[in-house]
């Protein structure tokens, strides 16, 4: 695994699959519903938000305000996993940003699975619980992201793990 190089390519509902789901208005599975006095199409059902835990999580709507990340290409140092819920990302003021992601199911990440994909400012992302993801990338400025996750305070919001150094691999950004 060392050495090896993931370059990213763009964000696309038929990639990103085994990792979640892509919002965005632009699906042909999706009938817009006129609204907002003809104004606005609303899209509907564009993905679950699962909460897998049996007790009291609640959905935490929070902002995560992050630095661009400015040197490419970057060596990916940490993963980390939701295991109870779906996290959904919404970018708020991004031209675009960088998705890296790994299958979910395992206890540490399957780099074989590793996929780095540029989302635009139309597109945020549902990852599907237990999926392997970096931290969010934002590119060119600092940008702020909109995040809905089921957490309860507890070890089982987020795994996190630091990969083991022969392993970690290097994302280049088309």
């Amino acid at each position: 695994m060392k050495g090896r190089t993931i370059v990213t390519e763009p964000l696309t509902a038929e990639g990103f699959a085994p990792y979640g789901r892509v919002i965005e208005a632009e699906r042909p599975d999706i009938v817009p519903v006129i609204a907002n006095q003809g104004t606005a199409r609303r899209y509907n059902w564009l993905g679950e938000v699962k909460n897998l835990r049996p007790g009291d999580a609640r959905l935490n709507l929070c902002v995560f305000r992050c630095s661009p990340r400015t040197a490419w290409p970057f060596t990916v140092e940490i993963m980390e996993k939701h295991p109870n819920s779906t996290q959904v990302v919404v970018p708020m003021n991004a031209d675009r940003y960088v998705v890296l992601v790994a299958e979910p199911g395992t206890d540490t990440p399957d780099l074989t699975t590793l996929r780095a994909f540029t989302a635009t400012s139309r597109q945020g992302i549902a990852y599907a619980p237990g999926t392997w993801h970096h931290p969010l990338l934002a590119l060119e400025r600092e940008t702020d992201f909109g995040v809905l996750v089921w957490e309860d305070l507890s070890d089982g919001d987020c795994t996190l793990v630091t990969l083991p150094e022969g392993e970690r691999p290097v994302v280049e950004l088309r």
